[in-house]
């Protein structure tokens, strides 16, 4: 470990943490967590006081009363030489694919960069305009490789470790937990879905992200300092804990839509099923105008653990198959702990492809779950007839090589995960 993060250990692990949250009538307690962002807060913003600082963040980087980081570093005298704004922007206006632009923040009157899709030289150019020398990262990840901020991470690293900036991380829990799952991003396979050798659900926080990407990818370049999280473990989903949950993304309203996700995100790469965008249970919804109640049926008689399914109707609002009526199924986790969501999905969709309606997603002759799961491999598995537990024992090695690899980065607990 690197001397800078021995002494952040040692300052902020002994900073005092709230006692257990009280109970609400007909609610169980939930363990108290405190967030990089509110460990930081706490000691009078010492880590990155007297610098002239970047933060990179979007809504999703507040406390507990909602506030957000840079709404309080401005108000308490922070230096911010600007703030950079991943996809769907830093105020989170902007749809899926989509961003805020840059202008002007108009609460504190900063300059918001658009960093949504930017190369590495335009982070150095973004980050030599604000004239910064310390970087903050604050956003809220949902533990998916295909979801875009762990790519905003790894990419303002690197402009960081170019120019000789220092890098802090006020990490936060991931909401679905520390166990890894799913396949091995593949050689040729790599896309704005899917830029880095990881597996489909990494099971990190952003902090351990990012000691992995320095340890794995930049070669240790970057001045790394993670503001850990107090009271979390690898056990803990978002509804165990006490923090308040912010939309990362217009279609990631609840905890619940990112414990399905990076199974059920999958169905973005099939054109004849809607993944939910458009309905009020993105992800959690799928079915299309083709489909009824046999697919249903079917994925009811697999017996998934922790999960039960409802067959479901519904109508779009935009996105696939806007105003048309989509018949499937409705997915209702029962048991958090027990769920595998790719290993759900993966059963889902064995059983959608026997259907005469199914068809892969087909972009610049490119099959779309290819580049979801980092392979052909599922896809043809599938079209092959493979059934649930084949396709998914194919990945069994490389995702215990993965843990392996991701073991010295770790930075809390997995005990019970």
């Amino acid at each position: 470990m690197r001397r800078r993060g021995l002494l952040t250990a040692g300052v902020l692990g002994g900073l005092a943490v709230a006692g257990p949250a009280a109970a609400k009538p007909g609610l169980l307690p939930r363990v108290p967590v405190r967030t990089g962002m509110d460990r930081l807060a706490a000691d009078g913003w010492k880590a990155v006081k007297g610098e002239r600082i970047g933060v990179v963040s979007n809504p999703t980087g507040v406390d507990r009363e909602y506030r957000h980081l840079v709404d309080r570093m401005h108000a308490d005298g922070v230096t911010i030489g600007g703030v950079f704004g991943p996809e769907h922007g830093f105020r989170g206006s902007a749809q899926a694919g989509g961003s805020e632009g840059t202008g002007t923040d108009a609460r504190t009157g900063l300059t918001v960069y658009d960093a949504y899709l930017a190369t590495l030289d335009r982070w150095v150019q973004m980050f030599t305009a604000a004239d910064v020398r310390a970087i903050v990262f604050d956003i809220q990840d949902v533990g998916a490789r295909f979801y875009t901020y762990i790519y905003t991470l790894y990419d303002s690293m690197a402009a960081a470790a170019r120019l000789g900036l220092r890098y802090v991380v006020l990490d936060r829990p991931n909401p679905i937990g520390g166990r890894a799952y799913g396949p091995m991003m593949t050689d040729g396979f790599t896309s704005g879905v899917g830029r880095l050798k990881i597996v489909q659900q990494h099971g990190m926080t952003v902090g351990e992200l990012a000691r992995f990407y320095n340890g794995e990818f930049l070669d240790g370049a970057v001045d790394l300092e993670v503001i850990t999280c107090k009271g979390w473990t690898g056990r803990l989903r978002a509804s165990d804990t006490d923090l308040p949950w912010v939309l990362p993304s217009p279609n990631m309203p609840t905890p619940d839509t990112a414990v399905v996700y990076p199974g059920t995100g999958m169905f973005e790469g099939v054109s004849s099923l809607s993944e939910g965008r458009g309905t009020t249970r993105p992800f959690e919804l799928i079915g299309g105008p083709g489909f009824d109640y046999r697919w249903c049926d079917r994925v009811i008689a697999l017996n998934l653990p922790g999960v039960e399914f409802r067959e479901a109707y519904f109508t779009p609002t935009f996105n696939k198959f806007s105003g048309q009526l989509c018949a499937g199924v409705e997915v209702k986790v029962t048991d958090q702990a027990a769920f595998d969501p790719i290993r759900t999905a993966a059963g889902m969709l064995v059983e959608a492809r026997k259907e005469a309606a199914f068809t892969w997603r087909l972009d610049s002759a490119r099959y779309w779950i290819d580049l979801l799961t980092g392979s052909t491999r599922l896809r043809t598995m599938i079209d092959a007839g493979a059934k649930t537990d084949e396709v998914t024992g194919a990945w069994a090695g490389e995702l215990a090589a993965f843990d392996a690899r991701r073991k010295p980065y770790l930075l809390y607990s997995r005990l019970g995960a």
